[in-house]
């Protein structure tokens, strides 16, 4: 497969909520995370993100989704752009109060850094945190 193929494939099944054991195939080992958003401050991998991504989507916001609106590949930096918005009522436990029943649409962006071998080598999310927390009756 092409970069942009596992780069395309791993979107998907991190936002599919696949966790790390359905997303490991894409990335390569020790593969960075970095995110100016507040609940994902103390996540610095790959691996973290998507258990963290997994664990949002099927405990706290059973029954969530995604949208994707836009991809690209830019083969001089061998870096894919995924613009989508994510879709998600808090009726489940966790989070950092109880079920609000309330719901985000909040958007955001994956940058993702291929590697020689088509893994994902680095992760950048960016997402506005507080937008999705004041929808959800978060903050």
């Amino acid at each position: 497969m092409s970069a942009f193929a596992n780069a395309t494939e791993f979107f998907h099944a991190c936002e599919g909520l696949k966790g790390w054991e359905g997303c490991q195939q894409y990335v390569a080992s020790g593969a960075k995370f970095v995110a100016q958003s507040e609940p994902l401050v103390d996540i610095d991998t790959v691996e973290a993100y998507t258990e963290w991504m997994a664990g949002l989507g099927l405990q706290v916001m059973p029954g969530c989704a995604y949208e994707l609106h836009a991809s690209s590949y830019d083969e001089s930096t061998r870096t894919a752009l995924f613009f989508g918005t994510f879709i998600g009522t808090h009726s489940g436990e966790g989070g950092p109060v109880e079920a609000t029943n309330k719901q985000t649409n909040s958007h955001y962006v994956y940058s993702l850094v291929m590697d020689e071998n088509d893994q994902v080598s680095s992760m950048i999310k960016i997402w506005n945190a507080p937008w999705a927390m004041r929808e959800l009756g978060w903050a």
